[in-house]
């Protein structure tokens, strides 16, 4: 469940502000519209007029005023995030997208290095949050925070054992850069990188919410060179310089087999080549049970849309959910929800396929949608509490 601020009534501060801006003759309709942006628990217009009725609350300086107002515009509506609230958060996101941007970039030959330190700025403003919101003090007397690595080694670190080896990885190869030309290290510590990258947005999303996920930003690297698979074989015959090596057998030093295969240690990906030329580099995806997959413990198949990934129609989705819930939820509020969430397009949209595939799939050859048991999981989450049932019942149906 993401970490939320709490919300409620006005503060004494927003108090003060709202009796300034009726000051400045501010209807109470538009006071109230800008005081609920970005607040998770809205206000309603009985407590603008409490304000307006009280004679104990002064009201704001003119200063807070524009510094109120300022802060307000400064909302980002598609994260929810605020530059003067959640400034670790926008600075740990902008962290790890220039991170990725400069990997990919085919102009920059720093990357190595400049991932790793870039990384271990995002995943540290993303632990201070996280413990800032726990109420643990992370500045210290003689002025520093809390360092990565102690927050990894704390009993209450909310990350797993794999994430910790890959960051404690991260670490290790960001401590060298001050004192190694890495050279051609790019691609030899990629899995790690690829790990790193799938690890932070699991995290972040789980900590702090969806709306927080960086697949809106990021998308795959495309290349404009063909892939030679003799390069990538010499490559991998490479005698790697001995103090890369040392390096490299430092960050392996202590883990296990089981620790070393473990996806968020280490993203692998295995391909088998296609009955084509080399030169055509065609590239299969090995099925899982055959004989050439017999050894590898983590393969990326290939496959179509299957029914049994989304065998529900609305009809059953809204009697599943009301099951799991223990609450009435019609065929009328799954209608609500799937267009609050935005999980299809409406009826006749040019393009009805364009579907949140995490929870929907569009069917052309009967013209309808399908569900996932994911989607049934989301919607009991969302209506267990009166909050979040009410959001969905104020839609338009």
């Amino acid at each position: 469940m993401a970490i939320q601020k709490k919300g409620g009534s006005l503060t004494a501060e927003e108090k003060r502000i709202v009796k300034a801006l009726l000051g400045e003759g501010w209807r109470n309709q538009d006071i109230q519209a800008l005081v609920n942006i970005g607040r998770h628990t809205t206000v309603n217009s009985a407590r603008i007029t409490g304000v307006k009725q009280s004679t104990s609350i002064k009201p704001a300086s003119p200063d807070e005023v524009v510094f109120y107002k300022k802060k307000k515009e400064s909302y980002d509506w598609s994260t929810g995030l605020n530059l003067y609230d959640d400034e670790r958060l926008i600075r740990s996101r902008e962290a790890m997208i220039l991170a990725v941007h400069v990997f990919n970039s085919p102009s920059c030959q720093f990357k190595t290095e400049i991932f790793a330190v870039l990384v271990n700025i995002a995943w540290t403003y993303l632990l201070h949050e996280f413990y800032i919101r726990k109420g643990v003090k992370i500045v210290a007397s003689n002025g520093y925070s809390l360092l990565l690595g102690s927050m990894l080694g704390r009993a209450d670190c909310p990350l797993s054992q794999g994430i910790k080896n890959n960051l404690k990885a991260m670490k290790r190869i960001r401590d060298e850069v001050e004192h190694l030309l890495l050279g051609r290290t790019d691609l030899r510590w990629s899995t790690l990188f690829q790990a790193c990258c799938l690890n932070y947005e699991t995290t972040i999303v789980k900590l702090f919410g969806e709306k927080l996920s960086l697949q809106r930003e990021l998308s795959f690297a495309l290349q404009f060179a063909k892939l030679d698979i003799d390069q990538i074989n010499s490559f991998q015959n490479y005698e790697i310089p001995e103090k890369i090596s040392a390096l490299d057998a430092n960050l392996k030093q202590g883990l296990s087999d089981k620790e070393l295969s473990d996806l968020e240690y280490q993203f692998q990906v295995f391909y088998s080549l296609n009955s084509a030329s080399k030169s055509a580099a065609g590239i299969n995806f090995i099925k899982p049970g055959t004989d050439q997959a017999k050894d590898v413990n983590n393969v990326l198949e290939k496959y179509k849309l299957a029914d049994d990934q989304y065998p529900y129609k609305p009809s059953t989705i809204a009697k599943l959910v009301a099951k799991k819930a223990n609450k009435k939820f019609l065929l009328s509020h799954h209608t609500q929800a799937w267009r609050l969430y935005k999980v299809r397009p409406p009826k006749g949209a040019a393009q009805p396929e364009n579907t949140n595939k995490k929870y929907c799939v569009y069917h052309s050859a009967h013209r309808d949608y399908t569900y996932s048991e994911g989607w049934v999981d989301f919607l009991s989450e969302q209506i267990a509490t009166d909050d979040g049932f009410n959001k969905i019942k104020a839609v338009r149906p």
